[in-house]
């Protein structure tokens, strides 16, 4: 308990808040992948295809178009459509309402819009599971999926769509995909480019405040987005604190003095936090 306190005493101390969300915040909240979860959703491809998690079902090389949509309509559904099963992201906004913060977040399930976060605060640069883009792409525009995503899953059968229900580009007429980043495809369209200036413009503007980096549930997938920056601007700013909320967490030893390590469940943690 001794880390939360720490935590608590940073947070209340903060002149602004910078949060950075990985996958493990969203499992934390019941977004489990694999498990009881998985098999309970997708029992039916499970038995078929062999594979036990949503992630490792995702790269499946399926043998028709429409089979591939009828899985990832339903994994787009139940992990950005249906509300997790904890209350976890709630809980944090609950700790930072009154707080000048913002979000930069590898996740794509926008749990945070859902929770009640401000949109002009958050930055979500992996993309977004809601969001369609053209698969070439021949120009750089998304499209809400959300309507085409719950008729797909509605309509599918025997883990097949009905054809007619592919998504296709209303420029160029290919297939469409989901706005995610895995190469040099992936949109980067209005939205997340104003977004991503909010974001610098906020940390320039307080580059000298006593700010809170606040590091959730982030792995070393992709730490060059947020753990690595986090850690860099905690060294360059001596009124800075980083912390690190993830059951391995770590930090450098050029920080350890500026940093809170809380080894837990991000949900256990923020749950104590507002305590």
């Amino acid at each position: 308990m001794r880390e939360i306190s720490r935590l608590k005493t940073a947070l209340h101390e903060a002149e602004a808040v910078v949060i950075g969300a990985g996958a493990g915040l969203s499992a934390a909240a019941g977004y489990d992948y694999g498990g009881a979860r998985f098999s309970a959703l997708f029992g039916d491809f499970e038995r078929v295809y062999g594979f036990h998690d949503m992630y490792e079902g995702g790269f499946y090389p399926f043998p028709s178009r429409e089979e591939f949509w009828a899985y990832w309509s339903r994994y787009i559904l139940c992990n950005r459509y249906c509300p997790p099963p904890k209350r976890t992201y709630e809980t944090l906004l609950a700790l930072v309402k009154d707080k000048d913060y913002f979000v930069i977040t590898t996740n794509v399930d926008h749990c945070f819009i859902r929770a009640g976060f401000e949109k002009e605060r958050l930055f979500y640069t992996q993309g977004d599971f809601g969001l369609f883009q053209c698969s070439l792409p021949c120009h750089r525009k998304t499209y809400d999926n959300e309507a085409a995503v719950r008729e797909m899953a509605e309509k599918q059968r025997d883990r097949k769509i009905p054809h007619g229900l592919i998504p296709r580009c209303p420029v160029c007429g290919r297939e469409m995909t989901v706005n995610l980043r895995s190469d040099d495809r992936f949109v980067e369209d209005e939205g997340w480019h104003a977004a991503c200036e909010r974001y610098i413009a906020f940390l320039g503007a307080r580059k000298d405040s006593r700010i809170l980096f606040l590091e959730l549930g982030v792995g070393y997938n992709t730490p060059g987005i947020i753990k690595y920056p986090f850690q860099r601007m905690t060294a360059q700013n001596k009124r800075a604190t980083y912390a690190c909320v993830d059951p391995a967490a770590t930090c450098p030893d050029r920080i350890a003095s500026r940093s809170v390590l809380v080894r837990r469940d991000a949900d256990e943690a923020l749950s104590l936090l507002l305590q």
